[in-house]
């Protein structure tokens, strides 16, 4: 798929992940939509660096979780670029144990909705209000990117990062790529990427990661094929 000149939809594009997305397909002259919720410090930065950038990039605020909020955002893209041919599905919330503890603390009573909504049910929001967009395209790709805590739930040495709630969102996004790849074929592509330990989303420059022992730290990279996080930029690559 050529992607020069292509219009995409990047969640999650003010950190991590999302944030080298961006600045690969930025970096093959892809038009951006790169909405952003909270992390303001994080959100000025993507927009001082896209906007500096030559092409047709916007970051408007939008919180994913709200019907009416991403239908405004799909209509914005339709007004400026007439149509969407790429969506990058990466929006996420997930408590780590390590870090914030059970649920049953009375500060984590609301965290598992939160982890569904963010991580599956905002997903599904946009996917279902880009839809028509991605297919006035002749050829459209969809990327899901969703973790491995869908297999490993809380158990293990992955029980010190992945929540409950989070795994099961997790395991939801299989299901939503299989039935969206089958839904919007043949033109639109839909897959699933998911990522194991990644620099600055479940691995090193996080909070959790930091809090891990050394022995906690080894025995997460011992059960990883490479013995190793992986990083941000390895993501972009793959999608």
């Amino acid at each position: 798929m050529e992607i020069a000149g292509k219009r995409a939809l990047v969640l999650g594009a003010s950190r991590g992940v999302g944030l080298a997305i961006a600045r690969m397909l930025a970096g093959q002259r892809v038009r951006l939509a790169l909405p952003w919720f909270d992390w303001p410090e994080a959100a000025e930065a993507m927009t001082k660096e896209f906007g500096e950038q030559e092409g047709d990039h916007f970051t408007p605020q939008c919180d994913l979780r709200q019907p009416g909020q991403v239908a405004a955002l799909v209509a914005s893209i339709e007004e400026r670029f007439g149509g969407l041919d790429i969506l990058i599905n990466n929006i996420e919330r997930g408590g780590m144990p390590v870090l914030h503890g059970s649920y049953r603390h009375p500060v984590n009573c609301e965290q598992w909705q939160l982890e569904m909504e963010t991580t599956l049910h905002a997903k599904w929001l946009v996917f279902d209000q880009a839809l028509p967009l991605l297919r006035q395209s002749p050829q459209a790709a969809v990327v899901n990117i969703s973790s491995i805590a869908a297999i490993t739930g809380r158990s293990g040495p992955a029980g010190l990062l992945f929540n409950d709630g989070y795994s099961a969102a997790n395991r939801g996004i299989a299901t939503l790529t299989e039935t969206w790849a089958r839904l919007a074929a043949p033109n639109i592509r839909v897959n699933e990427l998911m990522l194991g330990l990644i620099d600055q989303r479940h691995g090193p420059g996080t909070r959790g990661w930091g809090l891990l022992s050394a022995g906690q730290q080894q025995a997460l990279l011992a059960h990883t094929p490479l013995a190793r996080t992986g990083s941000p930029e390895e993501v972009a690559r793959a999608v």
